[in-house]
């Protein structure tokens, strides 16, 4: 049964949530960029825009990623969405990094005349209540998400690039807005639009440091990342119930989407078990596996003499 519009939109608040946010706010962005001639308001507003972008990007990818499994792919396409999630981190990098410091450099050395900082002023007022908004929305639903584990840990276990990317495109806008507001005020205050040519550059260096981070993030998912520790635990802790089991060599997860994982098992069998009843011990063990974990959409486990797997210590 596909899920109902109700609780597709629910599952996407958080990108929904920033896409909106992030829209309103490149259009007065550019607005009070045009009147005052400001460096470090233009480079939010391309800031905005990129990040309106990438909300559009992860939705998009989540879209492909829902496509069932076929013969070409046979593990269906839910990495595709790690993919897009590269190609946001290297937006940022490109795109938003880049204009803030080509604009912040352009107007360090042929800097604009000051005006009224009055727009930007109400400008930066409104899209810090925006982002701030959007900014808590992704928190709050990363924060129910990572459970026990500290936030750290969370980004790094996560398998659903969505939950973070918004967290931390939010965190370094709600950043970004408050070194172009001190930009500005310093410029007016000692008379020199340098100022707001360096705040420029100092968002550029937050949006490249951000982008890095989930560049690195969005690699080991595209490459390929093992499931949470529990999820390991609890397939060995159902395999060494059974007593027809004498050793578990291995087990290996990999996850095929955010809500799919791959498990292959490596397993000693006890020599006194008939093929048959092998077969009948197998599919038993995956239908407790799956009823235990939902998440294992692709569950391999072949029988195997200890010593036929001399890696079992070291991978499994």
């Amino acid at each position: 049964m596909g899920a109902s519009p109700a609780s597709g939109w629910r599952a996407n608040i958080v990108l929904y949530a920033a896409l909106a946010a992030n829209l309103g706010i490149a259009v007065a962005k550019f607005v009070a960029a045009a009147i005052t001639g400001s460096s470090s308001m233009l480079t939010e507003g391309v800031h905005s825009l990129v990040d309106s972008g990438n909300q559009g990007l992860l939705l998009y990818g989540q879209h492909r990623a829902k496509r069932p499994p076929d013969a070409e792919h046979p593990f269906g396409y839910g990495r595709e969405l790690y993919f897009w999630a590269f190609v946001v981190a290297i937006l940022i990098f490109g795109l938003g990094a880049g204009v803030s410091i080509y604009e912040g450099w352009k107007h360090i050395v042929a800097p604009e005349p000051l005006h009224d900082p009055l727009v930007n002023y109400i400008v930066l007022g409104v899209a810090i209540v925006l982002e701030g908004t959007s900014w808590a929305i992704a928190l709050k639903e990363f924060a129910a998400a990572k459970g026990e584990m500290g936030w750290w840990q969370a980004v790094r276990e996560s398998k659903d690039p969505a939950t973070f990317i918004v967290l931390f495109e939010d965190s370094a806008a709600l950043a970004g807005l408050l070194v172009a507001g001190l930009g500005i005020w310093a410029s007016h205050a000692w008379g020199d639009p340098r100022i707001d040519g360096a705040a420029s550059i100092v968002i550029g260096c937050i949006l490249a440091g951000v982008a890095v981070l989930l560049a690195r993030e969005a690699k080991g998912l595209l490459i390929g990342e093992r499931a949470n520790p529990q999820v390991v635990a609890c397939v060995r802790a159902i395999l060494d119930r059974r007593p027809e089991i004498v050793r578990v060599n291995h087990v290996r997860t990999i996850h095929t989407a955010p809500d799919r994982i791959f498990v292959a098992v490596s397993a000693d069998f006890d020599d006194a078990i008939t093929m048959g009843a092998g077969e009948t011990l197998i599919e038993s063990i995956e239908q407790e596996l799956k009823a235990a974990l939902p998440l294992l959409s692709s569950i391999y486990i072949r029988p195997e003499k200890a010593e036929d797997a001399p890696d079992a210590v070291a991978i499994g």
